[in-house]
């Protein structure tokens, strides 16, 4: 770990990683760092004992390191997290010019909380494909790294009844004002090429050919409260779990065979190529174990986490929880449970993290949804049933979860390292029989 506060180098991390696309790039970069073999799936692969590697596809990472023994005999610990946050991406075309601005049309990416998104300054991020001067076509990622948007709100005098409830329109409220010198779209693609030959003198980019962008909140996460007992920021669902269960990853000292999935498109259901459904972690534990023989006893023996923020008991809406099951912040972690299976946990599982964490001394805590009210799901059941392989869902307790900014507590992400680095360190897994 660095010489920054854990909660620290998560604010660096997540100031860092605007979108998915980002957030596989930084975590490739801190891998290598560490010594992490970078492998790419269209090559062959030779896996050494007590080797470390890393695979990246379309903003989802799979990192893995191996120890002495079989894989067979040892199984593997598996943390899993989800790389993508709910957001407003920019649709393909700009808004049609009906007023003196420059406005793009967005969509929601994933449930995005919208009100939450007004009189912010926003800025953009994401990946661009273009072609370049020698016929050749890239995708590069780009960062405007400063307020360049603003989504306001319509003066209460011009709506009176504002404040006894107002449906947004996705369509018409929500597009975000960007310039009053840009007239055109193709005066944003030219604005967008120069950012990119800038920040690559080799790119020589001529046109755009097409871009994945994202507004987000330029403010950094902070900590609020008399003893600075909380913590606000953007994205903390799930770029928090990621960071977490990857500086675990880097702490590790033990010999066990370790892996990191970190996928994206869970918050919009994960169908993708490179989704929790995709084949994506099983065609990388194929291609560890070498046979479908060997990959099935390796996966008996293994144990999966899925690492996700818990939603923590609302002191301003307490009738919204279960009140037999209050979550509280700075309490421990949370393993969320569902009879549905919209989360991984059952209660051998639960056990084995309640073990895990009762060891070190860490308190755990349940959530259920309550049972007139939809369960939401994380990528861990999907990671199971794809993989075959035992999990409990968990995460660190969160107030506004899906809005521009959420809110944990500030020991919490000490508290769920130490489960996650406690996972990884153990020489083996507590055994729970059945009887």
């Amino acid at each position: 770990m660095s010489n920054q506060s854990l909660p620290d180098s998560l604010f660096t991390f997540i100031g860092s990683t605007p979108t998915p696309f980002h957030a596989a790039a930084n975590i490739v970069r801190i891998l290598k760092i560490a010594g992490f073999n970078i492998l790419n799936e269209n090559e062959k692969w030779a896996i050494d004992q007590e080797g470390k590697y890393a695979i990246t596809r379309n903003g989802s990472v799979v990192a893995f390191t191996t120890g002495k023994g079989n894989f067979t005999q040892q199984g593997f610990r598996i943390a899993g997290a989800h790389t993508d946050s709910p957001s407003l991406q920019l649709k393909p075309h700009p808004r049609s010019p009906l007023s003196p601005y420059f406005q793009f049309s967005v969509e929601k990416y994933g449930g995005v909380l919208l009100n939450t998104w007004f009189d912010r300054e926003l800025s953009l991020a994401g990946r661009v494909t273009v072609l370049t001067e020698d016929g050749s076509a890239c995708s590069c990622l780009i960062d405007f790294q400063k307020p360049v948007l603003y989504i306001p709100s319509l003066a209460i005098h011009l709506d009176r009844k504002v404040n006894e409830g107002k449906e947004i329109n996705a369509q018409n409220d929500i597009c975000p004002i960007f310039a009053q010198n840009v007239s055109s779209e193709d005066q944003w693609h030219c604005l967008l090429l120069e950012r990119l030959n800038a920040a690559n003198s080799d790119l020589a980019a001529r046109s755009v050919l097409g871009y994945d962008l994202f507004c987000y909140d330029c403010a950094p996460p902070r900590y609020f409260g008399l003893d600075h007992e909380f913590i606000c920021g953007p994205r903390l669902d799930n770029l928090l779990s990621c960071f977490i269960a990857l500086q675990a990853l880097l702490d590790k000292e033990g010999p066990s065979n370790c892996m990191l999935i970190f996928t994206n498109h869970e918050e919009i259901g994960s169908t993708s190529s490179s989704g929790a459904l995709s084949n994506f972690s099983s065609s990388v534990l194929a291609r560890i174990c070498g046979s479908v023989e060997d990959q099935a006893m390796a996966i008996n023996r293994s144990f999966f986490i899925s690492f996700d923020n818990a939603h923590a008991s609302h002191p301003n809406f307490s009738d919204k929880g279960d009140t037999d099951h209050q979550v509280v912040l700075n309490k421990g972690p949370v393993i969320k449970i569902n009879s549905s299976q919209r989360y991984c946990s059952n209660s051998r599982s639960g056990a084995m993290f309640k073990l895990l964490c009762a060891e070190i001394g860490v308190q755990t805590q349940d959530f259920i949804m309550r049972s007139d009210m939809a369960c939401g799901s994380t990528i861990g059941p999907l990671t199971s049933a794809v993989l075959g392989v035992e999990g409990v869902d968990v995460g660190v307790p969160t107030w506004a979860m899906h809005s521009i900014r959420e809110v944990t507590g500030a020991m919490d992400p000490e508290l769920i390292y130490l489960a996650a680095h406690h996972f990884f360190n153990r020489d083996t897994l507590p055994v729970i029989s059945i009887i």
